[in-house]
């Protein structure tokens, strides 16, 4: 628990094992399962034509990518607190390269369909995996400094890839793009089992902890809970808007769908940029402090974006995206930081908190891109979905308020040895 009462651990220091192979490695972990996913985006309206189905069929090779991952995440993290990360870590990869071969060599959507699911099951490791392993070797304070670098490089190839998946699909046929994917995730696990250490410490385990006494432990804690909720909501902020955004653009303003992905190019920016800064602004300041700060300027964005529906200046798309620059660019803030709050609230148990995060992030993320979509579909301007994302502007800064107790994590931590320490009395 050094980490969080700021106690020097014995092990001295611990950020020195980071290194820049460490970051390429924890990048390459934590893009395997969305970068599979985006790849594949631009190939959809061909594979409904070559399997002879409808759009809407083809799609479920990526919301149930989605699903896929949000279950893995919440099976996975637990088991790396068990095993350790490296086993549960390259199961996964495993799984994932196994599944890509299955993709490559599927005769029916149905049977793509699954392969893509077991797909997302086995890449989702590294996801929520990555997140255990730095806080694994780092104090609370870089936690998340550290989220954001991750993010912010994993990002630039996240952008990039419907361009690749285009491309290859233009070139060489749907089948190449997983035949991509397989390589690379042949590549990474060969790399993952050579480089990457054991980063679990077996000391850090109590005996007897399971995945039931970890959750109970951290689901009773409020500041886990406003975290989590507040990382969660954050997150439903780009997926709402992400879900809406092409009906607004589309059908709303009459704009191509190719303007509609430059404009929404630019939020993917104001992301990578906020991240950056993150990182640059973290050794200053603590985490909840530029949780504030994210929550502000998260809030200011969705309040304008709602002003200039309300007065008709939304019809435009700089006006839109404009201001949902500035939404997005603190959504980084936001995000990184109240994970690194969520993970460093029982570090032995960080897998377990990565995980339950995880499954709610992407599940409550798929449905608020449903309610996006049926905003923006349903109705002849952006006011509905410009309110949709000042209430979960403000229900972020609500889980803050009135669950994260003042002191942050520091505080709950000496709550939660309180405890722990009458437990063992009573015993």
């Amino acid at each position: 628990m050094h980490g969080l009462t700021g106690k020097t651990p014995t092990a001295e220091p611990r950020d020195q094992l980071i290194s820049r192979s460490m970051l390429l490695l924890l990048v390459a972990m934590t893009g395997a399962a969305p970068i599979s996913m985006y790849i594949l985006v631009p190939a959809l309206p061909m594979l409904a034509n070559v399997f002879g189905r409808d759009i809407s069929i083809a799609q479920m090779t990526v919301s149930l990518f989605m699903v896929g991952i949000a279950f893995s995440q919440i099976v996975l993290g637990p088991l790396s607190d068990k095993l350790g990360r490296r086993p549960v870590l390259l199961g996964g990869l495993a799984l994932m390269m196994l599944a890509s071969v299955g993709c490559i060599f599927a005769e029916t959507l149905p049977q793509l369909i699954a392969a893509r699911f077991l797909q997302a099951l086995g890449g989702a490791s590294g996801m929520v995996i990555s997140r255990a392993i730095i806080r694994d070797l780092y104090a609370r304070d870089r936690v998340g400094s550290m989220i954001s670098l991750v993010v912010a490089v994993m990002m630039i190839a996240q952008m990039l890839s419907p361009l690749l998946g285009g491309v290859i699909e233009t070139s060489l046929g749907w089948r190449a793009i997983f035949y991509v994917i397989a390589l690379v995730s042949v590549l990474v696990t060969i790399v993952i089992a050579v480089a990457l250490p054991e980063t679990r410490r077996a000391a850090d385990r109590p005996p007897g902890a399971s995945f039931l006494s970890d959750a109970r432990s951290l689901t009773t804690s409020r500041a886990f809970v406003g975290y989590v909720l507040c990382q969660v909501l954050a997150s439903s902020i780009i997926f709402t808007f992400a879900g809406g955004g092409p009906y607004v653009v589309v059908t709303q303003m009459g704009r191509s769908s190719a303007e509609y992905g430059a404009w929404f190019a630019t939020s993917g920016l104001a992301y990578l940029i906020g991240n950056l800064c993150c990182v640059r602004f973290s050794p200053r300041h603590s985490l909840e402090r530029l949780i504030w700060l994210g929550l502000a300027l998260q809030f200011l964005g969705a309040a304008l974006n709602l002003t200039w529906g309300l007065l008709g200046y939304n019809q435009q798309p700089n006006w839109l995206f404009g201001t949902h620059m500035l939404i997005t660019f603190a959504n980084a803030f936001v995000m990184s930081n109240s994970a690194a709050g969520a993970i460093s609230i029982k570090p032995q148990a960080a897998g377990t908190a990565s995980g339950l995060m995880g499954f709610l992030q992407m599940g409550f993320g798929a449905l608020c891109s449903q309610f996006g979509a049926w905003l923006g579909g349903h109705f002849a301007t952006p006011v509905p979905l410009n309110i949709a994302i000042v209430v979960l502007s403000l229900a972020c800064a609500a889980s803050m308020i009135f669950l994260v107790p003042r002191g942050g994590v520091i505080a709950t931590e000496d709550l939660i040895e309180q405890a722990e320490e009458e437990e063992t009395g009573l015993l």
